[in-house]
Parts: structure tokens; sequence; C-alpha cells
């Protein structure tokens, strides 16, 4: 008890409150799913008219639970569209450099994100760059 009587019952009910946030996050979490596409992303990086190397990357797609099946359906579609912003990427020079940089990286997530919720719709949460190597040639 504290000196004006109150007692530490306050602490307490913010311990629930914060194992009820920590609930939701939880909860949140799993209510998505990420869908792995099949075959891995090969990009041309052409510089004065020459592929000088080739990046590789797999990524996957974080969707709502229980649509993922609607991107298996659409996939040749979605890796279509996915192929386009890679191109324009690479043609822009994202991947040159330290091309994996966090604000590059970002830059290309959300464009594969706006192109892939354009083709799908908002069961697209995000997508997902699992791996990624780029060899010079």
């Amino acid at each position: 008890m504290h000196p004006c009587g109150d007692t530490d019952q306050s602490q307490g009910a913010h311990d629930t409150s914060a194992k009820d946030h920590d609930a939701d996050a939880a909860e949140e979490e799993t209510t998505n799913e990420y869908v792995k596409l099949n075959n891995q992303f090969v990009v041309p990086v052409v510089t004065n008219d020459l592929v000088n190397s080739l990046v590789v990357m797999s990524l996957s797609v974080e969707v709502a639970e229980g649509q993922s099946e609607v991107i298996y359906a659409r996939e040749p579609k979605l890796r279509d569209a996915f192929l386009q912003v890679l191109f324009d990427h690479a043609n822009v020079g994202g991947f040159e450099g330290e091309f994996t940089n966090a604000n590059n990286m970002d830059i290309l997530r959300a464009s594969l994100r706006e192109t892939a919720q354009g083709l799908i719709g908002d069961v697209v949460h995000n997508i997902l760059i699992t791996d990624i190597a780029r060899q010079d040639v």
C-alpha cells in the first residue's frame, strides 16, 4: 500500500494490458500466410548494351490467412508483373553498387507490393525478398 492508500493494483492492470497487447500482436502475426513463389527470378543487369551481371532472387508474398490459393492461381500473371518491376529496377541502376542497402531494398519491396496489390488486391500485405545474389559476368 502506498502512502495515499493506493495499492499496486494499477500495476497489475497495466501488466494485463501489456499481455493483451502482446496477444493481439501475436494474433495479427498468425493471421497472415507466406506464399513462396515457386521459381527464382533472374534479372540481367545491362550496362552499355552488355549484360555485366545477373541478379537472382526468391520472393514470398505475405497474404491474409486463407488466401494463398489466390496467389498460386494468379502466379504466372504475378511473376510477369514482378519481372517487369525487377527489370525497371535494374534499368535505373537499382542493382548496381550497394544494391542491398536498406533504402534500396525498401523501394524495391514497395514497388513489388504495389504491383501485387494492383493485380490481386488488399489480401496482399507485403513482399518478402527471401534470397538475393548478384553474379558479375
